[in-house]
């Protein structure tokens, strides 16, 4: 299987490592990167011996053969360059976010709906033992119907959002679409119901500050007392990626953020997210509640707890950690699109899943834009979002 990977960055080479490591056979044959020549030296040449390099994604499409395409681009592109893969009708790798705004959304529908690609969108939460194992729970009945739920991130390494060309809003769509697109995937997977309606409010009270714009970690004079510098080893292990000052003035994305989601049955879920907790602080999970019992979740500690709230019982249930990936979702994602490129399986989080999640962090951000409830849906009439 012949591969072709648009926008070389490092998500997308784990995402092609694992690829290649459910299929020897699966290889990636072009690249198309406007800084080809310095992934070429990274690579080195028995790598890169085997592979095209392209400047531009237009190029690669026009010159090679290939059984599928992965795209690992800065956010903003992902929609320009999925629409110029649809136009192949290749199997496509989608990282998320898919689209950062409104107009891209609309895009990236309509070509899909020309288009006879097959799509997998880069959820890979969705996919994880953890909540494969919460699904069963909340099938098998114990928890009664779902009735309400309370989901969580706090992101122990949210300082990349700060110190990274992630700073960049124009580049980024702001912190939902970011993270809490992959949250609301699982959720939506989860509970099995459509939301219809997103209120939400953002604050950015820790990365905001007054140096100069462009400041860079090591030329700060700071740089050897401040928590979150760049260049200091003794706070982290391995410092914060990325070099700029997160205090500058020029540092973009707020900092923690919540929402309220309203589902077709009536029911109501919370989520909030932080980009400053550390260390222990780290969370990721939610928890379900119904009638009968409670599930607790959370991807950091590989642990679920069942509580029954009419007999004196908890059931917990223990998992591994794993190395693989986003809780050993990342393996599964990369077989899925493996086996949809081979012809022999369809694309379990598709396009669609995609659209759903896009659609509702970009209503959640302009509902903390407006401080108004935004409704979900698309009118098929107008062929707008509403």
């Amino acid at each position: 299987m012949r591969m072709g990977v648009i926008g070389y960055g490092n998500r997308i080479r784990w995402m092609v490592s694992q690829m290649t490591a459910v299929d020897p056979d699966c290889r990636v044959a072009a690249i198309a990167d406007p800084d080809a020549e310095r992934i070429r030296a990274e690579l080195g040449e028995d790598v890169a011996g085997g592979i095209r390099f392209f400047r531009s994604a237009d190029e690669m499409l026009a010159e090679m053969q290939l059984d599928g395409v992965a795209i690992g681009t800065r956010c903003s592109l992902h929609t320009e360059m999925a629409l110029k893969v649809f136009a192949t009708g290749l199997p496509l790798f989608l990282e998320k976010p898919i689209a950062t705004t409104y107009e891209d959304l609309g895009r990236l529908r309509a070509g899909y709906a020309q288009s006879a690609s097959r799509v997998v969108v880069s959820f890979p939460l969705r996919f994880t033992p953890l909540l494969q194992l919460a699904k069963e729970i909340v099938a098998s009945g114990k928890l009664g119907t779902v009735e309400h739920v309370q989901a969580v991130n706090n992101v122990p390494y949210g300082g990349v959002y700060y110190h990274h060309w992630y700073r960049d809003e124009r580049e980024t769509g702001g912190m939902f679409l970011q993270k809490a697109t992959h949250d609301f995937d699982y959720l939506n997977a989860l509970i099995g119901q459509k939301p219809v309606q997103v209120g939400a409010m953002t604050s950015k009270q820790v990365f905001r500050g007054d140096k100069p714009a462009g400041l860079r970690c090591a030329d700060c004079e700071e740089n050897r007392t401040c928590a979150e510098s760049a260049v200091r080893t003794d706070v982290f292990p391995e410092p914060p990626q990325g070099e700029f000052c997160c205090f500058a003035e020029d540092t973009g994305n707020e900092d923690s953020g919540s929402a309220l989601i309203r589902y077709e049955s009536g029911m109501h879920l919370t989520y909030s997210h932080n980009f400053f907790a550390r260390r222990g602080a780290a969370a990721r999970g939610a928890r379900l509640l119904g009638y009968k019992g409670t599930l607790e979740f959370d991807w950091y500690t590989a642990q679920a707890k069942v509580h029954m709230h009419h007999t004196d019982r908890v059931e917990t249930y223990q998992l591994s950690l794993g190395d693989d990936g986003h809780g050993g979702g990342d393996r599964v994602l990369a077989r899925n699109f493996v086996e949809v490129m081979k012809g022999i399986a369809q694309p379990e989080s598709a396009l669609e899943t995609g659209m759903l999640s896009a659609l509702l962090c970009l209503k959640a951000r302009q509902s903390a834009q407006t401080a108004a409830f935004q409704s979900i849906g698309w009118n098929a009439k107008v062929g707008a979002l509403m």
